[in-house]
């Protein structure tokens, strides 16, 4: 009997073989960008040694396909999620072998227009969402029902955890939040009040700073008391008439920590109040509006939530799945940069 001819290995044989990733495989038969010489000599060796021959069918499949991404983001806060979508679009410039068809839709904030715009795209014939979720117990059918019809979600800037989304890329925001208690608890060392400003509560990313927040207050400066939560909704207007009415009933207050990007709507309740400068003020994210009132020191630091870098990673994840069948780490992590005056420089604003 004649035994049956051995299958020619594949890219993820080569990749298993060696211990790298199968985009670095790829990259290094190809030709393309991104491999030190020693790794793709490594690559073309193991190929030859295991009878590696191309896919030609496979592959003149991937040239001729066209990708359909969603990506659906909200219009406020733009200093976010402008920078945000910069990263998608940068990513997505840099495909080869593959069209990719960006379809960059917007709503007015989280949690107002989400859902609608998730509705609609279940009548359409997209491969795959990225999105940022705003309350996930109210869009998990949505999600659930984008997974049977084999659309793909990734979540991005917050997370939707208990849905059947892909994976999700964000900042650390326990973190972020606790790094800004240990600032104050550090500038404010006699008793008195701390208050937050947030987004909405059913975002996990507020949430989670939150959390991260208070837990490090009452750790690290039991002195500090802290002041019901204000939400803002991710409004200018809100945001701007909530702090006017908190900074009037606490004129001494000691701190302020604002965890989500719509920060310059507090900033000018406190100018107008004359307050800018007395209280201890850490906002979240960099943009050019907020440089200034980081180099006056009006704002003690910024946690830099990395929109640029969010976005991209975002995609290209959603990428190596789509194309490579690589199953993305169901949680991506970053973690926030402190900016304040000292190292502002080092900071290209609106990158990454």
């Amino acid at each position: 009997m004649k035994s049956k001819p051995s299958r020619s290995a594949g890219i993820k044989d080569i990749a298993e073989a060696l211990g790298i990733s199968i985009g670095t495989v790829d990259r290094a038969l190809h030709g393309r960008a991104g491999v030190n010489p020693t790794t793709s000599a490594k690559v073309l060796k193991m190929a030859e040694k295991l009878n590696y021959k191309p896919n030609t069918a496979a592959r003149s499949l991937k040239l001729n396909r066209t990708l359909r991404i969603a990506v659906q983001l909200p219009e406020q806060v733009s200093s976010f999620f402008d920078p945000l979508r910069a990263g998608i679009q940068a990513a997505a410039t840099e495909v080869r072998g593959v069209q990719v068809h960006l379809e960059m839709q917007s709503y007015p904030r989280i949690g107002d227009g989400d859902i609608e715009l998730i509705e609609q795209s279940l009548k359409r014939e997209y491969d795959a969402l990225i999105l940022t979720p705003g309350n996930p117990q109210r869009l998990d059918p949505y999600l659930r029902r984008m997974g049977d019809r084999g659309r793909h979600v990734i979540c991005v800037a917050s997370d939707a955890p208990s849905t059947s989304r892909l994976a999700s890329v964000a900042i650390d925001a326990g973190v972020s939040g606790g790094i800004a208690a240990e600032l104050l608890a550090m500038k404010l060392t006699a008793p008195g009040a701390i208050a937050v400003m947030t987004g909405d509560l059913t975002t996990q990313d507020h949430a989670e700073k939150l959390r991260g927040f208070a837990g490090t207050l009452a750790l690290m400066a039991p002195h500090l008391h802290l002041l019901p939560i204000v939400e803002s909704h991710e409004s200018t207007r809100q945001a701007h008439r909530a702090a006017l009415r908190l900074l009037q009933a606490n004129p001494d207050l000691a701190g302020l920590y604002i965890n989500t990007a719509n920060s310059l709507p507090v900033l000018r309740a406190l100018e107008e109040l004359g307050m800018l400068g007395k209280i201890q003020v850490v906002t979240t994210d960099l943009f050019p509006q907020l440089v200034p009132y980081i180099e006056s020191r009006a704002v003690l630091a910024t946690l830099h939530q990395r929109p640029f870098t969010q976005g991209k990673m975002a995609f290209e994840a959603l990428m190596r799945f789509l194309l490579d069948g690589v199953q993305p780490a169901p949680i991506t992590r970053l973690a926030p940069h402190i900016v304040m005056r000292s190292n502002l420089s080092l900071f290209s604003i609106n990158a990454v």
